[in-house]
């Protein structure tokens, strides 16, 4: 069963930039055709905010348009969500996962965006 662990997170300047990663510590990324990352505000429900669908092309949220980028490595094991022009309502914890039959989360990681 694959697990997935998150990184990158942390606290950054409105207007900056992180990069979240999420390895799969066990099973291969490559035989998930759908993954993606989700975001959850506290008080809020979780929001899709890009993934790559098993079936179409990369989709993202519309607040994230223009700023966030989805990427894959299969050689690493790794999917990557660059963030740029941060905002304070981008503050959350993000979580990856990939699809098959189930879904498989990671434990989520931080982002604070605050001056």
């Amino acid at each position: 069963q694959v697990q997935l662990v998150e990184s990158g997170g942390g606290l950054v300047q409105p207007g900056g930039s992180l990069t979240l990663s999420c390895t799969a510590t066990s099973g291969r990324l490559a035989n998930f055709g759908a993954m993606g990352w989700y975001r959850q505000a506290p008080g809020k429900e979780r929001e899709l905010v890009a993934r790559f669908p098993s079936v179409g092309v990369t989709n993202y949220a519309d607040f994230v348009k223009d700023r966030f980028t989805i990427s894959r490595d299969n050689a690493k094991n790794t999917m990557s969500l660059q963030m740029n022009s941060l905002k304070p309502e981008d503050t959350a914890v993000y979580f990856c996962y990939v699809a098959d039959k189930l879904v498989t989360w990671g434990q989520g990681t931080q982002v604070t965006v605050s001056s």
